[in-house]
């Protein structure tokens, strides 16, 4: 598309917008002014959609009127909650509703996926992952490896940007695979990268890696609500993600887990069990039939029951999704918003030639891949001189982004609820301050 600097190309994109009301759904911080603020934070949390007050209170009533009696008798019975969560999340990620399930938090359920699928050997205990990862990745898996008796030191092996780069190039995912592949057990990356933004080719990720009998798992936390996605098509093993960032669902929100078919409907695999993973049909036995069966489903791996609190606003925010068309229609605004800002940026700043990966502007390197296969919604700004001080300026002027050790803002244009003039005052204000 070829976008314009005028403010009212900005405002004609925004009366074009097919997805402009959805907008009102959400509650919109204000500002010491008393109006909206520019939220672009939707990757650290996303707004509060307006339903999920009356779906909460929904179940505060059924819990001060029914107690005990609500885990079956109330509006959404609280015994099968995690049921009303299947199928819009199995939309999202692309997979069947059988394997997908809402529980924990992302880190735990991380946990729980190696506990299934890292079953290393003395030949084969290696585990890739990209650099940087997020950190509690990184702890979770360090600490798996080490529970099973190995050094991390030794046994993590890293897939880094080049020397002057910022992103981890396709094919050095790819190299990593070949030279390690007879050593390693699985392979852990993020869909999309907390720091840089980046997009990774999650299918050709995959069967690289499962050409080597490599299990294939992703942490979707920036991913899930933000790129279209197909886990069972492409065959993915094992992902996990949160739902506070781009899912709306509120902070400590409810996460999830994908397991694919063929390993969900294997009840024989090894996994940390507990009781809401026990078949439902004899699970109130209780003592009465001890022996663990578990559920031929994601379901399986579900250690207790369903946080009804963390999973309410969740079930606001899937509708929104649902009503909007999906996460094509999202994804098509979204590539719209997020290249309009690089535009703006270029523009503001002065475009240079891009060098090692990066475009880089006076005072500003976009360190976000350009091409629109390769990022999300948010763009990683790195911040040459007093990073700090700008990311004060820009809070300051009512531009609520994220800032990043030591000196990267992210700004993060989310389709459901941020619009083109708010990415043309935001770019406006970051050139009238940089």
């Amino acid at each position: 598309m070829i976008f314009s600097a005028d403010e009212e190309f900005a405002r004609k994109l925004d009366a074009e917008d097919p997805l402009r009301l959805f907008r009102e759904r959400f509650h919109l911080p204000l500002g010491a002014n008393g109006k909206p603020i520019i939220y672009l934070a939707g990757n650290s949390l996303g707004l509060m959609p307006k339903a999920a007050r009356q779906i909460v209170e929904q179940e505060l009533d059924d819990w001060a009127k029914l107690a005990v009696d609500a885990h079956l008798g109330a509006a959404t019975p609280w015994y099968s909650y995690h049921e009303t969560l299947r199928e819009p999340t199995a939309r999202l990620v692309g997979a069947k509703p059988n394997e997908v399930i809402c529980m924990n938090s992302l880190t735990v359920n991380l946990h729980l996926m190696m506990a299934t699928f890292y079953r290393p050997t003395k030949s084969r205990n290696k585990i890739l992952m990209e650099e940087p990862a997020f950190p509690s990745d990184t702890y979770a898996i360090e600490s798996q490896i080490a529970h099973h008796g190995f050094d991390p030191k030794e046994t993590l092996v890293l897939a880094r940007p080049r020397e002057g780069e910022f992103v981890v190039r396709q094919d050095d995912i790819e190299a990593a695979l070949e030279k390690h592949g007879d050593q390693l057990a699985v392979l852990m990356i993020g869909g999309v990268n907390f720091f840089t933004g980046q997009l990774f080719d999650i299918e050709k990720i995959t069967t690289a890696a499962q050409k080597r009998r490599i299990i294939a798992g992703f942490d979707l936390a920036h991913a899930i609500g933000n790129v279209p996605l197909a886990l069972h098509d492409w065959n993915v093993d094992f992902a996990v993600w949160c739902s506070y960032k781009y899912l709306n669902a509120g902070p400590g929100a409810v996460a999830g887990a994908f397991v694919h078919e063929r390993h969900a409907t294997n009840t024989k695999l090894p996994r940390l069990a507990g009781w809401f993973g026990n078949d439902p049909n004899t699970r109130f036995r209780l003592h009465l039939e001890p022996a663990f069966i578990p559920v031929p489903s994601a379901d399986g791996w579900q250690i207790s029951n369903p946080p009804i609190f963390s999973m309410a606003p969740l079930r606001a925010s899937l509708s929104i999704f649902d009503e909007a068309g999906g996460m094509e229609a999202l994804r098509a605004k979204s590539i719209k918003l997020t290249e309009y800002l690089q535009f703006l940026l270029d523009l503001a700043t002065g475009r240079v030639r891009p060098t090692g990966g990066s475009v880089k502007h006076s005072g500003l390197t976009v360190i976000t891949p350009r091409e629109t296969d390769e990022h999300g919604c948010q763009l990683s700004i790195l911040v040459h001189e007093h990073p700090k001080e700008l990311f004060g300026k820009l809070e300051a002027a009512g531009v609520k982004c994220d800032f990043r050790e030591p000196n990267v803002v992210r700004a993060a244009p989310t389709p459901l609820y941020n619009t083109f003039h708010e990415v043309w005052r935001a770019a406006k204000i970051l050139a009238e301050h940089r």
